[in-house]
């Protein structure tokens, strides 16, 4: 059998597809994540419970990612978590603030599942002391925005330093 890369002359084993996804969308959040969105704007944060399982799913979804069971118990979380692992952007993305930010996926307390959001008030100038704070750094808290709009950007973390 012939080798793909043999079979179009390159010895590249990657294949690079350039793109752009560039469109206007509007999305449907449903029941679930209607009540989970409504929940931030009274600034609360709310997750299921798995009804098979009883794991407490962040955010609140219908059906349990890990058994398939309903999950129709809404169970308040937080505002506090567990930093389980994060990223510091250097890159401008569309819809995210001016770099170098901090992206985390946080745990927060009675919930099983992480969260994924900014981490704001924290230098990021010195991108290694930056890091070592995050990483020594375990606990957040939750900031709501003092005029929510029913969004995931009505909330960001910052860290809890002792």
């Amino acid at each position: 059998m012939t080798d793909i890369n043999t079979a179009v002359g390159t010895d590249d084993p990657n294949i690079a597809i350039q793109g752009n996804w560039n469109f206007d969308y509007t999305y449907f959040a449903g029941a679930t994540a209607t009540r989970f969105f409504r929940e931030l704007e009274r600034k609360h944060l709310y997750g299921t419970r798995c009804t098979s399982c009883a794991r407490v799913l962040v955010p609140a979804r219908s059906f349990c990612d890990a058994c398939f069971a309903r999950t129709d118990e809404w169970v308040e979380v937080g505002p506090e978590g567990v930093l389980e692992t994060f990223t510091i952007i250097t890159a401008q993305f569309p819809g995210l603030p001016k770099p170098p930010v901090v992206m985390a996926y946080v745990t927060l307390d009675g919930a099983d599942t992480a969260l994924v959001n900014l981490v704001k008030g924290l230098d990021v100038t010195d991108l290694q002391q930056a890091t070592d704070l995050l990483q020594s750094t375990p606990r957040v808290r939750c900031v709501f925005k003092d005029e929510p709009e029913g969004r995931i950007t009505d909330v960001h973390f910052e860290l809890l330093v002792p």
